[in-house]
């Protein structure tokens, strides 16, 4: 799970321990292995449930409710097609819901982990987890544009699109100690995930890859 890799390099080089994810490029090459498991993230069979339901608080969905100091801008209209507009709701959900973990510091946290199955859910929790090591959590504003969405008749899909990292920094829970970074090409991230709907109707991330100073991301 790299996202937000940028913000990942400046824990690297300030914090005391070594972070064990890529700070920029794609992670494929540290992506866990089939056979990693992770507490309460089994991947669920495939299912036919209606995708309407693909708002916080519906099938079961949790809340995700963050502090004020993060702000996040979602630059993907609907499409008007339903599956595809589910993907879209749910995409925001798990992104946020992945910042919830960081900020609550719990590499379990319940609700990244009813977006993440699989191997997705693997590295999440290690990315995670690199936070919690070092009292380290997430401030500041976030825009994700230029999505792209597919969708098989298998139940299986891809999302990918663009992060604007340059106004998102680290903040060290110790001291309140916020960490800014000098916005380069390096800011502008391109994720690639696969997904799959679950037995809920839920859009579930199973596979997730990023790569930083991604022509396509560039202002």
């Amino acid at each position: 799970m790299n996202r937000r890799p940028t913000l990942l390099a400046a824990l690297t080089l300030t914090a005391a321990a070594a972070l064990t994810l890529s700070a920029c490029g794609s992670d494929e090459s540290s992506k866990p292995k089939g056979n990693d498991k992770i507490a309460g993230a089994d991947a669920g069979d495939q299912a036919s449930a209606s995708p309407t339901a693909s708002t916080p608080g519906s099938a079961g969905r949790p809340e995700i409710d963050l502090p004020s100091d993060l702000s996040y801008t979602f630059d993907w209209p609907r499409t008007g097609d339903k599956d595809k507009d589910a993907i879209l709701a749910d995409g925001e959900q798990s992104i946020k819901a992945v910042d919830l973990a960081i900020v609550n510091q719990n590499a379990l946290d319940k609700p990244y982990l009813y977006y993440y199955e699989g191997e997705a859910a693997v590295s999440t929790q290690k990315f995670i987890q690199n936070y919690v090591d070092n009292k380290a959590a997430i401030t500041g504003s976030y825009r994700f544009y230029k999505p792209e969405v597919a969708v098989d008749k298998d139940g299986t899909a891809s999302l990918s699109y663009c992060e604007d990292q340059g106004k998102a920094y680290v903040k060290y829970l110790k001291n309140d100690e916020v960490k800014k970074t000098e916005v380069t090409a390096k800011s502008y991230v391109v994720y690639h995930t696969s997904l799959k709907k679950n037995d809920k109707g839920v859009w579930t991330v199973q596979k997730i890859v990023s790569q930083s100073g991604s022509p396509k991301c560039q202002p």
